[in-house]
């Protein structure tokens, strides 16, 4: 029932509707547990969300936070806002093939403004917006279950009744501690479902709003439907499954405003009964407001499309075995046990992954697979409360499980391979939304419990303590996600079978010098996937590097078989190869790598270090040029290019290319040093001097900048200067090629002066 907001005689229709309230079962009657204010709940849920993830806070970029946000030239002043509107979310076009097809901008544009307001890549901020909009949802998340809960009743002033303060108290604490929110909370790019959550909540809330004034479900605001399907707009362009939301209002309306019984009406459909209007499909406004609902839905798809093109998003064997199945059967079996996983997480989030692809879950392909057991309890489960949510004779308990449900699959319908192919086995950030319909399951499981139970204290203890469990285990797998190594080390327990965990340890061990025990797991990546072209690059990496190059070239050579177009595998194949003095074969490697990938710069410095060996100095020069070209950037081009024009004499040549060089780099000492020795063999002595003086200052431990600045003092008749580095550079490093035997003949001619003087 909704009150009828025209009414004058305001007091007595308040009691009128706590009396209808009373009615209806309601959830709270039989829960020991607290009734607090709705200011307080809040605050409760607020706190308990914060402190779940609060250690988040100062942690690094992980994982994808590189792809999505370091790499992402979208969130540079430099790229046209304009941009965001044709690219997906890791800053590719969406017209390319490669892309993945993810169109969030609006999510992007919030990483966008976290960059510039913080001056760069800085994650605290960008931490400290994710814990806050994870606080805003849960705070909201009381509402929404009240009204779930409780149903939607308004005074007739306008103010919506809480009729389940204790069950929705309960609900958003099981949703804002919930330990599978952690990837959504502390991994940045889990920003994505945050917002896409914040919007998909305001739109249901707006939706709920345009019953306000409702009176025998026949009033309605036009103005609060319209602001929903935008908020719905919004929410998608956060993230995919945003649209969702629509489907979930017009499930709410037909079962909550319009108090319509599901099995009655497809009874009724089966049967062509004309009395349908009873039924309450026909009931005035429904149809209109379903109408607005599909056609705002239908808009919003069609203009989604049109912008990201009809080519589907390009995913690999590995990002999804179960979909690259010939049989069909094979492939339903595991998108069936992939769900009764989803389902496990949210029952007992204990085991969390970062990445569940790569052989993280081996297929079923057999009958005889003890794993059906899992998809035999699931779908008992599912038919159950199926069953229970058509045909209870009571309305309260059909309305409750049939919105849960709702809440449950509705969100995760695109995730679940059934209507188009995703890039991932389980991704625990597609559960954020689907938890609330578990949570809705949950507390209504407990107040039935209750309702049964004698000794009702216990029971809320027990949940108590399932709460303060969840909210150790938030705080354990937030502290895991503050770094990659804890993050990566974390998942070898859980998926020891998952060759991208091993990679991404070995990956993580080699970026902090520890090579040897990068190697092992590299190994084991291979080992677990013979295909995983990127492990066989960085083994071969690291086995060029420590001169086990013949290991290397197989590696990589098999790298470039499996995937023929692997740019960056072309070209440590062509340094190895160049390594084992093969240049024919080394340039052809290089010049394939540029084929498959026009602006690589590395690949051309690399090149010109080919032609360099080879005498090719032209050739050299202009694949230098070409590097630097591309990336402006690129100091060690600058530095061959000054290099070679000085050893082959040309010296102004080498002049002028170091201070456009300095002009683009003006901090690199290594350009300084460079440009210091061709002014001095020019004679420009003093500001040969300056520059010495200037890359000394930013490196004051390199030998060969104080041993160099010294050959200038020893040329320009500043002895005692010469004498005073040359003595610094023997210091640190006694070895250095030339700089005793110039120290001796320093010291010879000084003995000789001081004879002359004596």
């Amino acid at each position: 029932q909704i009150c009828n907001q025209h009414n004058a005689e305001a007091p007595s229709l308040e009691h009128a509707l706590h009396r209808m309230a009373q009615t209806e079962p309601n959830l709270d009657h039989d829960i020991s547990w607290l009734l607090l204010p709705s200011y307080w709940a809040k605050i409760v849920v607020a706190l308990i969300s914060f402190l779940c993830f609060a250690n988040s806070y100062d942690g690094d970029f992980v994982f994808d936070d590189s792809e999505a946000i370091i790499n992402n030239k979208d969130l540079r002043a430099e790229t046209p806002l304009g941009d965001l509107w044709h690219h997906d979310f890791w800053g590719s076009k969406l017209s390319s093939n490669t892309s993945h097809k993810s169109y969030r901008p609006l999510t992007v544009l919030t990483f966008r403004i976290n960059y510039l307001f913080a001056g760069g890549f800085y994650p605290v901020g960008f931490h400290v917006i994710n814990i806050i909009l994870h606080c805003t949802i849960s705070v909201l998340m009381v509402d929404v279950f009240s009204i779930l809960l409780g149903g939607l009743q308004f005074t007739n002033k306008g103010r919506r009744l809480n009729l389940a303060p204790k069950t929705s108290l309960l609900a958003a604490l099981l949703f804002a501690a919930h330990p599978v929110h952690t990837e959504c909370v502390a991994g940045i790019v889990g920003r994505a479902d945050l917002l896409c959550a914040l919007f998909f909540l305001l739109s249901f809330l707006g939706y709920c709003k345009a019953f306000k004034e409702n009176k025998e479900g026949h009033n309605f605001s036009i103005f609060w439907v319209l602001v929903s399907v935008i908020l719905g707009a919004i929410a998608m362009l956060c993230k995919e499954q945003g649209i969702t939301i629509l489907g979930l209002n017009a499930v709410f309306d037909a079962l909550v405003i319009n108090k319509i019984n599901l099995l009655e009406l497809i009874q009724k459909l089966l049967h062509k009964d004309k009395s349908l209007e009873n039924a309450g499909l026909l009931r005035k406004g429904l149809l209109f407001r379903i109408t607005l609902l599909l056609s705002g839905g239908a808009s919003i798809l069609y203009i989604r499309w049109r912008i990201m093109g009809t080519g589907p998003p390009a995913f690999t064997e590995v990002d999804n075995p179960a979909s690259f199945a010939d049989s069909l059967f094979v492939r339903a079996i595991n998108y069936n046990y992939y769900y009764s996983l989803n389902a496990w997480l949210l029952l007992c989030p204990w085991w969390l992954c970062f990445d569940w692809s790569m052989g993280c879950i081996p297929l079923i392909k057999s009958v005889s697979d003890w794993r059906l057991i899992a998809l035999a309890a699931l779908w008992f489960c599912l038919i159950g409360l199926i069953c229970q949510a058509l045909c209870s004779e009571d309305s309260h308990k059909r309305r409750i499980l049939t919105l849960g449900l709702g809440f449950l699959i509705i969100p995760f319908l695109p995730a679940s391979n059934l209507f188009f192919r995703v890039g991932f086995v389980i991704a625990e950030r597609v559960i954020y939304l689907p938890s609330i319909g578990y949570c809705i399951l949950f507390t209504y499981g407990f107040s039935l419990l209750s309702k049964q139970a004698k000794k009702k204290k216990i029971l809320a203890v027990a949940v108590l303590g399932i709460l303060l469990i969840n909210v150790m285990r938030c705080a354990l797998r937030s502290s895991q996600w503050r770094s990659e190594e804890q993050l990566f080390r974390s998942a070898l327990s859980v998926c020891p079978l998952n060759a991208k965990v091993h990679y991404n340890v070995g990956k993580n061990l080699a970026d902090k010098g520890n090579q040897s025990a990068a190697i092992k797991y590299y190994r084991e990546a291979v080992r677990l996937n013979p295909k995983y072209v990127h492990a066989m690059n960085n083994l071969g990496n690291i086995l060029k590097e420590r001169n086990e190059l013949q290991e290397a070239e197989e590696l990589l050579s098999l790298a470039v078989q499996i995937q023929p177009d692997f740019a960056a595998a072309w070209m440590n194949l062509g340094i190895v190869q160049n390594s084992l003095r093969r240049f024919e074969e080394a340039e052809q490697s290089y010049w394939t790598a540029i084929k498959h990938r026009k602006k690589y710069p590395d690949c051309y410095y690399n090149l010109g270090r080919l032609y360099a060996d080879l005498n090719r100095h032209i050739d050299a020069l202009n694949a230098w040029r070409n590097a630097t070209v591309l990336k402006p950037e690129h100091s060690l081009a600058w530095n061959n290019m000054i290099i070679l024009l000085d050893n082959t004499g040309n010296l102004a040549q080498a002049e002028a290319v170091g201070r456009e060089a300095l002009e683009l780099i003006p901090n690199d000492h290594s350009l300084m040093f460079s440009l210091a020795n061709v002014l001095g063999k020019s004679q420009k002595y003093k500001e040969s001097e300056a520059l010495f003086l200037k890359a000394i200052k930013a490196n004051p431990n390199a030998a060969s900048y104080h041993g160099n600045l010294a050959v200038l003092y020893h040329r320009w008749g500043n002895l005692d200067l010469a004498k005073k580095h040359y003595e610094v550079s023997l210091k640190l490093d006694p070895m250095a090629p030339g700089t005793k035997e110039n120290y001796n003949l320093l010291r010879r001619k000084l003995e000789q002066l001081q004879k002359k003087g004596g």
